[in-house]
């Protein structure tokens, strides 16, 4: 990125990559990892990227990536779009579709709400953010990706009945992300069950340090 400083969400995280991740990072990123346009990014845009029409799956934060190649391989159909900034989980990512023969998947290296802003309204089936970073410490909270402009850019880019699924284990950041998300006139939803999904790491560490989490998920309406 150049010109104006980075939003305060978008801190890039090196990480240490393993040697499985390096050789996937080197090898397999031009199958996996796109460049997207700094401007509107509309349909057509996905079907180049992806060479075909299908609904359209973007996973923020996205870790490890466990979760998205899981929503991949049983949603063949789908174009899934991981959105992060750190590059050991695009490794990760990259070998666990690799190895599971996943072929719709592509991972953006970006800034999650500009990304969202640029989107085409009304063009994202699924969108979802697990255990985003809860900046812990109250002065670091204007970090946090969900916010009030993160609920109506997602709002803005779902398509009607469109959803949008959270999860969090800590208990002062649901209660932001269900502030800012029940004020949101064009979604509707709430806690919710477990998502079917892969328990992740950061999860596991939630949960061995005691703390409850939480799945949170919307549905666009008109």
């Amino acid at each position: 990125m150049t010109g104006a400083a980075a939003p305060q969400a978008y801190l890039r995280r090196r990480g240490r990559l393993t040697r499985a991740q390096a050789r996937a990072l080197d090898e397999l990123s031009p199958q996996y990892l796109v460049d997207l346009p700094d401007t509107a990014i509309g349909a057509g845009s996905w079907r180049e990227i992806f060479g075909r029409d299908g609904p359209l799956a973007i996973e923020t934060c996205f870790g490890n990536g466990a979760a998205l190649a899981d929503l991949a391989k049983s949603h063949p159909t789908w174009n899934c779009l991981g959105v992060d900034v750190y590059r050991p989980g695009f490794g990760a990512l990259m070998l666990a579709c690799e190895r599971d023969a996943i072929d719709n998947v592509r991972i953006a290296d970006a800034e999650v709400l500009g990304l969202l802003r640029r989107l085409e309204p009304g063009t994202v089936h699924r969108l979802s953010a697990f255990f985003p970073d809860p900046w812990p410490k109250k002065r670091h909270h204007k970090r946090r990706l969900v916010d009030a402009d993160f609920a109506m850019a997602a709002a803005a880019c779902l398509e009607v009945d469109g959803s949008l699924h959270l999860a969090t284990d800590w208990e002062d950041y649901a209660a932001q992300m269900l502030e800012v998300l029940n004020a949101e006139p064009s979604l509707e939803g709430g806690v919710v069950s477990r998502a079917d999904r892969p328990v992740t790491p950061f999860e596991a560490k939630g949960l061995a340090s005691g703390r409850r989490v939480l799945d949170l998920t919307y549905r666009r309406v008109a």
